[in-house]
């Protein structure tokens, strides 16, 4: 097979091969052979890194009943065994059902090329969580120099989906742990973007802890932003004191006497005008006092 050919291109010969795997027994690329489960090994750039055990029995269960359909990918390797590409759930459900032997479609690739189809094909075909998934988008944008537009077409994926899925992985590890075990949702990680990693702790554990919905994140979120950009308050104001104004009791008397209202509390001492009169008689006082 011709290393030049796109991905979308030998997916399509490998399931070419499995429908005419009835007719063509003999071991070739892209052929369809039972291969004993012992001599493959691992893809080691696998992304995926937790499984379901639940799901893994019903897969095994199911393939034990109405047996495998989708064989698994391999590529051989130097030693005479062979390296996974796709399908490691099905060969754990094989392992898993004490199945010695499983069905796969031998494909001749460059090892460089191992990564994107085990990447591609985890992406496509199986329920990464939200983290595995969007460091399998970094690793083929960054290892394979694929676009956002390319790996949008190449996974059946909305451009806009895998950026935002991307942008998840600036979250900090806490909250990244939060959303792989599926304690928080990726609806609520966007909102958390931004904020210091201290901050993005508060806000997980309390979404978590209290059951938040987004809406009501995005509240939290928002009051805890505004509570830090608000100006720090000066907690200790200065208190009103009460003094004496035992001292200006003549003072008083005497504006009182002219008819002008007065008032001395706590800490003002007060003369209300009314009129033009009064302001000559507060001058006259203060300026005879003076």
């Amino acid at each position: 097979m011709a290393l030049g050919r796109g991905l979308g291109e030998l997916l399509g010969e490998v399931e070419t091969a499995y429908s005419n795997s009835n007719s063509n027994d003999s071991k070739s690329n892209n052929s369809i052979i039972e291969l004993d489960v012992n001599l493959i090994k691992p893809n080691p750039n696998q992304p995926r890194k937790i499984f379901d055990e639940d799901k893994l029995k019903e897969l095994s269960d199911s393939i034990v009943e109405h047996g495998l359909l989708q064989p698994v990918t391999v590529r051989e390797d130097n030693k005479g065994g062979y390296i996974l590409v796709a399908g490691e759930r099905r060969l754990r459900a094989h392992k898993l059902a004490n199945l010695d032997t499983i069905k796969a479609a031998i494909i001749d690739i460059e090892e460089f090329k191992l990564r994107e189809l085990a990447l591609i094909e985890n992406i496509q075909r199986d329920d990464l969580n939200i983290i595995e998934l969007a460091y399998s988008y970094a690793q083929l944008i960054n290892e394979h120099s694929i676009t956002h537009d390319e790996l949008a077409k190449r996974v059946f994926k909305s451009r806009t989906s895998i950026t935002n899925t991307l942008r998840l992985l600036q979250l900090s590890s806490y909250v990244q742990q939060m959303l792989a075990n599926n304690k928080i949702s990726a609806g609520h990680g966007k909102i958390m973007l931004g904020l210091e990693d201290e901050l993005q702790k508060k806000v997980a554990d309390s979404i978590y802890g209290q059951k938040l919905s987004v809406r009501e994140a995005e509240t939290l979120v928002r009051e805890l932003k505004n509570s830090k950009n608000k100006p720090e308050e000066k907690i200790s104001k200065k208190e009103k004191k009460s003094y004496d104004f035992k001292p200006l009791q003549t003072a008083i008397e005497n504006l009182k006497k002219s008819n002008l209202k007065v008032k001395a509390e706590k800490n003002y001492f007060k003369i209300e005008i009314r009129s033009q009169e009064d302001i000559e008689k507060i001058s006259n006082y203060f300026g005879n006092t003076f």
